[in-house]
């Protein structure tokens, strides 16, 4: 079942954490304040964060008594060794051995996956395989969070970190490209060469139903800041 939601308020800054002062950019999630109810409702859920470690994150999981886990996948995909020759001698990601290395969890395991903006940003070849992964490290009736960008976004619309502020904001810390920079080898793929991350493609809703296609339910919500946000669930 599909839901709409606009959310009234993006872009605005968040009360301090614990007496820090953030000098990030934040926004409110719609989606993030819905998974909040579900970790306020529930005790020691399992939940991994596809992104550099937070502490902000592992913060506010550990304080609502759930065990948390990080891994940053596209921080993963940019190693140069895993590009490889395909039949026609176009360069390509080795998605097989990226999977051999990376998620490497129980089946059924995590009751939370915290997935952001990843598949917008990640190499088009190891998109579908990485979601399918992630679906057999979930339980059933897990939930995951993630955003995508709308068309208006732009092709250079920033890649950022999220760190979790409080139970529906977020603040967004740029991510950079590795200093080496890094070339996507798929066809049609941007370079992140020079600075951040690049934007791979945009989905629409179909594309996103179809992305998560074997999950039970999506749900969107829809915020001004050219960004729309899904909670699925296994």
């Amino acid at each position: 079942m599909r839901f709409f939601h606009r959310d009234p308020s993006p872009g605005t800054a968040a009360p301090p954490v614990h007496g820090k002062v953030s000098h990030f950019a934040t926004r409110r999630s719609s989606g993030l304040a819905e998974l909040s109810r579900l970790l306020q409702s529930h005790e020691a859920l399992c939940a991994l964060d596809l992104g550099s470690t937070s502490p902000a994150n592992i913060r506010y999981l550990t304080d609502r008594g759930h065990k948390t886990y990080s891994e940053d996948v596209l921080m993963a995909s940019t190693d140069p060794s895993l590009v490889i020759r395909d039949e026609h001698g176009k360069n390509r990601l080795d998605e097989k051995r990226y999977l051999a290395e990376n998620l490497l969890y129980e089946n059924a395991y995590f009751d939370v996956v915290l997935c952001w903006n990843l598949p917008d940003y990640l190499d088009e070849s190891l998109v579908k395989p990485l979601v399918g992964r992630i679906w057999s490290i979930l339980k059933p009736g897990g939930v995951l969070l993630a955003y995508f960008h709308t068309h208006d976004a732009g092709p250079d619309a920033p890649c950022y970190r999220f760190h979790v502020a409080n139970n529906d904001t977020v603040e967004m810390q740029p991510l950079n490209a590795p200093r080496e920079g890094h070339r996507w080898p798929g066809t049609g793929g941007r370079s992140n060469v020079g600075g951040g991350f690049r934007l791979q493609r945009v989905f629409n809703n179909r594309h996103i139903e179809n992305l998560f296609r074997d999950f039970a339910s999506i749900k969107f919500f829809l915020a001004r800041d050219h960004i729309r946000e899904v909670l699925v669930v296994r």
